[in-house]
């Protein structure tokens, strides 16, 4: 120690505060710390250790660090697995910090050795000064038996003062600001302050908690049978609140003071304030009273949330946050625009019907942030109680007010969106029926005065927003359709979810796996590819599933590459599907190589999207028999007997003979026997096949058609052709032939969906005859 001022490595320690003369190890897993250690073991294996002030500070500098540290020598250094080193050190001297320097090699500061300060205490002083920190000692060692003799047993005879202090302060479990502050004092009578005043606290706690222990001993002697049945009844008395009666009436008189309702609804309450001061007598209605009061004083009467009036910011926050859904984000800037107008908002009922996994719900509260609204949840579905709408009369135990004030009331405003969720799942048994119960809530012409069983005082909902969810219309009952606007959200195109992929679910499940953009990307293929080859729905859900499936089985790789300290991004292509998720579990569906005789290509709308049928025909020798498999519905058969009804109608015009059918036995299929089929639209399709396999005329293999067929060949509308055109391009059919009558609904489906489709648009079975049949064939069978 002839240096008095010299450069170290150092060491910052979290939660640890080392003394002089204190011999301890602990284990360093920052780099600048090893490094720092390294450095003391080059040389005269001295190193200066420093306590944090924030343990969260992961690179701290000189004002994040005591200015007084310790001067420890290595005593042994162990390797440990994880890249963690346990170190072993003595305390030998305190050293002030003067420049704090972090380098390649570490942490280097300048210090200066700091000796114990005795200049202002003499030996009268000293001795008077040990005496009395071990008297102090002794007290405590009296609360704590154990510590205080471990304690002793470190101190020495003759012992220096300053020592002294220091073994007290290494052998006691104090903590690290308090073990700073005796590290910090270079002054030995500032440490003896600071260090009696830390053992007098502790032994003046220990004092006020014995004596605490002792009244509530003496609070529940046996032999004193008064002082316990005294102390029984303030007990029971202070349970019941009947102590503070007069302060709650005066709470809630103040409450109401600052309520912002109407002079019915406060006069409502004081009455109740004031049948509640009466009642404390009786613990169950007094406490039934107390709930009644806090419900009604809680309900926003007339406390409204201010809404946006920002058209151009709600719009961007709706495109955002969701791509497509463009009538729902439609219909929600005009109801703003709507408010913008005429400064009212009448009551609103919209509800989303499509299949699961499209955003309906996701949506509602994007419309909430959009338009500056609280948003609350209520989950509708397997509610089968009236009471859960209208909530419970106060004459039952544990009555309670019904979900939709109890929505309102957590919401804090009475002009929240309120979203029904499932409104299509509910249910009715000999309680009620809850779905009636609803049919006030949704009326704009009556829910201005919704009254709740339980609240019992009108309560204002025309101003609620009130989004309902449903999978399908027909789950609703009819008058409560009829009170809500039904805005259709279709299936997900695959372009669509394509995306939303891109867009938001690919980010959205790398935050969630805890990987950053950067180490792992999907390229548009693997997209498309998991899109087409392993998912199968209307929605995104399972499509979110798939990415986080790959997110996972590459989480593993990416925490290896994180600790060898590898910055290449890893990409998922096409080709590495596999290995991610196994073979493709659904196969896509193409058109044929070159036209057949009785097949012809239809299109069909299911609750995943839309789907292309290959429609099969064999004719046989027999009696005139026809024969349907492949699952087909009801519509479905009776849609083939019409086609064959028709087909034998124009026999004459195609040359056939009349007791052609008396010979001939049909059979109609389609395929994926164990998929059940049904509707209407088919009715085209197999007309054609059947024209085609009685004619002996190829159908063309790029063609796909859907409509509904009458007995006279009349092609009537169908619904579902968002679904069913992308369905015929995603199998590279090149021509479509759509009831004209669908023209308008052509119109509206995207351009990009119709890119590179030829759609042609038919009313009769002799037009569809000369688009679908070939040569020769087709253009005899169209004169």
């Amino acid at each position: 120690m002839d240096n008095w001022n010299r450069q170290l490595p150092t060491v910052t320690l979290r939660g640890l505060t080392i003394l002089p003369g204190m011999v301890i190890h602990f284990d360093l897993s920052r780099d600048a710390s090893v490094l720092s250690v390294e450095q003391a073991m080059l040389g005269d294996q001295r190193l200066l250790v420093v306590t944090q002030k924030d343990i969260n500070q992961e690179n701290p500098g000189k004002d994040d660090v005591y200015d007084v540290g310790t001067v420890v020598l290595i005593r042994q250094v162990s390797k440990l697995p994880e890249r963690i080193l346990r170190v072993l050190v003595e305390g030998v001297s305190r050293a002030r910090i003067q420049e704090f320097t972090q380098s390649d090699d570490g942490i280097v500061t300048q210090v200066s050795y700091e000796k114990d300060d005795n200049t202002d205490i003499d030996e009268i002083a000293a001795e008077a000064m040990t005496r009395t920190v071990k008297e102090t000692l002794e007290a405590y060692g009296a609360c704590y038996p154990k510590v205080g003799k471990a304690v002793q047993d470190q101190i020495e005879e003759g012992m220096e003062l300053g020592k002294l202090l220091d073994s007290i302060a290494i052998n006691m479990p104090l903590a690290v600001a308090d073990k700073q502050q005796v590290l910090g004092a270079i002054s030995v009578r500032e440490r003896f302050t600071i260090l009696t005043g830390i053992l007098a606290r502790e032994v003046e706690v220990i004092r006020i908690k014995n004596s605490l222990a002792k009244d509530i001993r003496g609070r529940i002697d046996k032999n004193q049978r008064d002082y316990i049945l005294r102390e029984q009844m303030q007990y029971i008395k202070e349970e019941l609140g009947e102590n503070n009666t007069d302060s709650d009436v005066e709470q809630f008189l103040g409450e109401v003071e600052k309520l912002k309702a109407k002079p019915a609804v406060k006069e409502k309450i004081c009455k109740e304030i004031a049948r509640y001061k009466n009642v404390i007598g009786s613990s169950s209605e007094s406490a039934v009273e107390r709930a009644y009061i806090e419900t009604l004083l809680e309900l926003p009467w007339d406390k409204a949330s201010r809404d946006s009036r920002d058209l151009a910011g709600a719009e961007k926050i709706l495109n955002g946050q969701h791509y497509g859904l463009e009538k729902v984000k439609e219909r929600m800037l005009e109801f703003l625009a709507v408010r913008m107008l005429t400064g009212k908002a009448g009551s609103q009922i919209i509800c989303l019907v499509g299949p699961p996994g499209t955003g309906k719900t996701s949506v509602a509260k994007s419309v909430a942030e959009a338009l500056h609204k609280q948003y609350v949840r209520i989950c509708l579905g397997g509610v089968r109680d009236e009471a859960e709408i209208r909530g419970h009369r106060k004459t039952y135990v544990g009555a309670m007010p019904g979900r939709v004030v109890a929505a309102l009331k957590q919401a804090g405003v009475k002009n929240p969106l309120m979203l029904l969720d499932e409104i299509d799942k509910l249910g009715s048994d000999y309680k009620g029926d809850p779905s009636s119960a609803l049919l006030e809530v949704l009326d704009g012409e009556q829910n201005y005065a919704f009254r709740d069983h339980y609240v019992e005082i009108p309560i204002d909902l025309s101003e609620v927003l009130f989004i309902a969810t449903a999978n399908s219309r027909e789950g609703i009952p009819r008058p409560l359709l009829d009170r809500m606007e039904i805005i259709e959200v279709n299936s997900y195109t695959a372009n669509e979810k394509f995306h939303i992929a891109k867009e938001h679910l690919v980010a959205k499940t790398l935050k969630k796996n805890g990987i950053k953009p950067e180490e792992l990307t999907f390229c548009d293929e693997a997209i498309h590819d998991i899109i087409r080859f392993y998912t199968k729905e209307a929605g995104v859900r399972g499509l979110e599933r798939q990415i986080g499936a790959v997110c996972r089985k590459e989480a593993r790789e990416i925490l290896a590459r994180r600790k060898k300290k590898l910055t290449e991004k890893i990409e998922v292509s096409p080709e590495s599907l596999e290995h991610y998720l196994g073979k493709p579990k659904y196969r896509q569906e193409k058109i044929n190589e070159k036209p057949a005789v009785g097949i012809v290509r239809g299109l069909a709308w299911t609750s995943v999207g839309g789907d292309t049928l290959e429609i099969e025909v064999n004719m046989m020798p027999g009696e005139g028999k026809i024969d349907l498999t492949g699952q087909m519905g009801d519509v479905m058969k009776e849609s083939a007997r019409t086609a064959l009804s028709y087909v034998r109608s124009v026999s004459g015009t195609y040359k056939i003979a009349d007791n052609f059918y008396k010979k001939k036995d049909f059979h109609i299929h389609i395929p994926e026997g164990a998929v059940p089929k049904d509707g209407p639209s088919a009715g085209v399709t197999m007309a054609t096949a059947l024209l085609s396999a009685v004619t002996q005329t190829p159908v063309r293999a790029d063609l796909a058609m859907t409509g509904e067929v009458t007995l006279r060949g009349r092609v009537l509308p169908i619904g579902g052709l968002k679904e069913k055109i992308l369905a015929a391009k995603m199998a590279e059919v090149k021509t479509v032939l759509v009831p004209r009558e669908n023209e308008k609904d052509i119109e509206e489906i995207p351009e990009e969906i119709k890119e590179g489709l030829e759609i042609l648009f038919v009313e009769t079975m002799e037009e569809v005859a000369r688009y679908a049949l070939l040569s020769g064939g087709g253009q005899e069978n169209g004169h």
